[in-house]
């Protein structure tokens, strides 16, 4: 990592109100460069708090931009940090339109030449796209990071069509323990309090919503770009990393814009739910600010940079690991293609059994107990020790599994690996999870993609299908993408369970299903790479940054580990312990005292689906001693279910010192 000290522009930082129409402030950070020319302005827009959470990534790109000729903004979301008003769910209509009034104010500005640009990563990922889609003039460019362009079958709601119990939970409670905290009085001035409690009078866990809209409707639609790709008119560079969860956006963008004809260009690195530039497990980094640069300068300053020579896809080819829950490095090389889909990439059938005569056909069972899964690794790695999932033999042997021969040969595969099962079922719903692995000779099995499908939504997403008991039926569906080279002597092992614990809510039942493994196959998107050697090698530059912000990071784990997993022998219980580690407690500049501790729970028996049960624990304070200035925030949040419904109960306490100024209680009951 590269630290710049000097740029080719001074840098002045200013924070303002930026004055929306019904009378609402957004409070924004700007870096501008100093000289008399209006410049481009990039744009940042995020619920995270830019005085304290995000203030350490935020210094390590805003300044860099600056000093490079752009005004880079960053700006709270309404009802966040130091913005007026109250935030009621993710992604609101308020929201997008807050977002473009914020594009056109940027762009009148004296010190901007009208061109605007939006990047973020995950939520700011995701409101680049969806303000892209209501095409504000001025918005030129975006730079869309571990993004999703559809928020129901690519979120943390649902993941084919099944609810994602691991972040369904968990990231409503995070949410919940962000939109209760305080405006820091240090910026929000004297009615910092009454600002508080407006927000947390209309406190309210986005759970409910969530959990309310099962399939795939208007609520899930509204924000999801795949809608109408024609409503984005702005040049998109679209990046992901083959260890986060949105990957398979990147796919659908460059496919769909290029085909429209709308500047995109795509990006694939090994990377986790981050920035690629900031060397976080696993790397390599690259030099994506200078990356970015190119896309700004091309689109935004109309400097002819060679973007639209880049190939329409980059993406990181990863070579066979053992099996590590981090790695500092995945090693592999850089590829590129013309065109998405590859003339480059073949699909390949491999049954996964030889095929029999029907008399002797045999169906193979197929009935997981509830805790297979925990060794699936987290959903959102993000670059901890124990993100990434281990060895996973110990999953495959609560699995049936179904192995190729040992390779011949080396064998390239980019993009996503398709399942085509021939099941019956004995219940009117089931879920099917298939997992592919890379078996190595002595046996270690290395995770590479999965998939899920909720049998009630093979007929679409929008609908809700029950299986005819007893009946049988193919289905299809797709694993998540990936760029993997299997060595010669690697067998590639298809893993098939009905559980997968806790990413997976289990419905009631508990099924299983029977699979004619005859009659069934895996379909692998396998890459020639014979011609890999014409085509100009792929490099970046040395990951490069602004001087980081001078924090002093504190121990507030208290020897828990970051990922533990405990199983009761006598009575079958399994739990999973998680730190979720987004950053912890620090000491900021400005005097700021930040603590941070968080804990997510999660329960199952091994032979009861209805015994699933979830807790996330947070407690949040922020104190200044100058100011003579101490607020907490006390969240815990519990989803279980019986056989008809969701049980969801979540609790909020605020303290202004030692004073309780705020408490509430929720439960719903919400029908599965």
């Amino acid at each position: 990592m590269k630290y710049r000290e000097e740029f080719a522009y001074g840098v002045i930082r200013d924070d303002l109100r930026i004055p929306l129409e019904d009378g609402t402030r957004l409070y924004a950070r700007i870096w501008r460069p100093v000289t008399e020319e209006p410049v481009p302005a990039l744009l940042e827009y995020l619920p995270y708090r830019l005085t304290d959470w995000t203030a350490p990534r935020d210094a390590q790109r805003h300044p860099w931009y600056a000093g490079h000729g752009y005004a880079s903004v960053r700006v709270d979301i309404r009802g966040n940090g130091n913005s007026d008003g109250v935030m009621t769910d993710e992604y609101s209509e308020q929201e997008i339109l807050d977002g473009v009034a914020v594009v056109e104010w940027l762009a009148s500005r004296p010190w901007c030449n009208g061109n605007v640009g939006m990047f973020g990563i995950s939520w700011g990922g995701f409101n680049s796209l969806q303000i892209a889609g209501r095409a504000p003039e001025a918005l030129k460019a975006i730079v869309t990071v571990c993004s999703t362009d559809d928020r129901y079958d690519n979120d943390v709601h649902y993941m084919g069509g099944a609810v994602l119990a691991v972040d369904m939970h968990a990231w409503a409670a995070t949410m919940l323990a962000f939109t209760a905290r305080p405006p820091d009085p240090r910026y929000a001035g004297a009615d910092w309090r009454g600002q508080w409690l407006a927000r947390l009078e209309e406190l309210e866990p986005f759970i409910h919503t969530w959990l309310a809209h099962q399939q795939r409707d208007e609520y899930w639609k509204h924000g999801s770009v795949c809608e109408d790709y024609t409503s984005i008119k702005a040049a998109v560079l679209a990046v992901g990393g083959w260890h986060d969860p949105y990957r398979d956006t990147v796919f659908r963008l460059v496919e769909r814009l290029d085909a429209l004809g709308t500047p995109v260009r795509g990006l694939i690195g090994p990377w986790s739910h981050q920035y690629p530039d900031r060397g976080l497990p696993p790397g390599p980094a690259i030099g994506f600010l200078q990356e970015t640069m190119r896309w700004w300068d091309q689109w935004l300053k109309g400097e002819e940079t060679g973007v639209l020579r880049d190939p329409l896809l980059r993406s990181w080819m990863c070579e066979s690991v053992p099996p590590a829950t981090t790695y500092p490095e995945r090693p592999g090389r850089w590829v590129g293609a013309d065109s998405w889909p590859s003339e480059q990439v073949m699909m390949t059938e491999i049954a996964l059994a030889q095929p029999v005569e029907v008399a002797d056909a045999r169906l193979v069972p197929v009935h997981s107990p509830q805790q297979t899964g925990v060794d699936a690794g987290r959903f959102f790695p993000i670059g901890n020790p124990g993100d990434l999932p281990p060895d996973q033999r110990a999953e495959d042997g609560r699995s049936v599994c179904f192995d190729t021969a040992p390779l011949a040969g080396r064998l390239e595969i980019l993009g996503r690996a398709r399942v085509r099962l021939r099941l019956s079922c004995g219940a009117e719903r089931a879920n099917v999870i298939a997992r592919l692995c890379d078996v190595a000779p002595d046996g270690a099995s290395t995770l590479v993609s999965r998939g899920v499908l909720n049998l009630l939504s093979r007929a679409g997403r929008d609908r809700k299908t029950l299986w005819p008991p007893g009946e049988a039926g193919d289905v299809e569906f797709e694993l998540t993408g990936a760029g993997y080279a299997f060595p010669a002597g690697h067998r590639i092992r298809v893993s098939l369970s009905s559980a997968y614990w806790p990413w997976i809510w289990p419905h009631a039942e508990g099924a299983g299903f029977e699979v004619d493994a005859a009659n069934s196959s895996l379909l692998l998107p396998v890459r020639d790479p014979s011609h890999d050697s014409l085509r100009p090698a792929i490099r970046f530059a040395e990951a490069e940054q602004a001087e980081p912000l001078e924090v002093r990071y504190l121990e507030s784990r208290n020897g828990r580990p970051e990922r533990a997993v405990a199983r009761d022998v006598a009575t079958g219980l399994w739990a999973l312990d998680v730190d979720p580690g987004y950053g912890g407690s620090r000491v900021y500049p400005d005097g700021l005292e930040f603590t941070e501790i968080a804990r997510e729970r999660y329960w199952i028996h091994e032979d009861d689906p209805l015994s699933a049960r979830a807790r996330s624990d947070w407690s949040v304070r922020l104190r200044r001693e100058d100011m003579n200035w101490d607020a907490r925030v006390v969240t815990v949040s519990k989803t279980r279910c019986d056989d008809g419904s969701f049980i969801v109960e979540n609790s909020a306490q605020c303290y202004d010192g030692e004073e309780l100024i705020f408490e509430r209680t929720w439960r719903k009951e919400i029908p599965r």
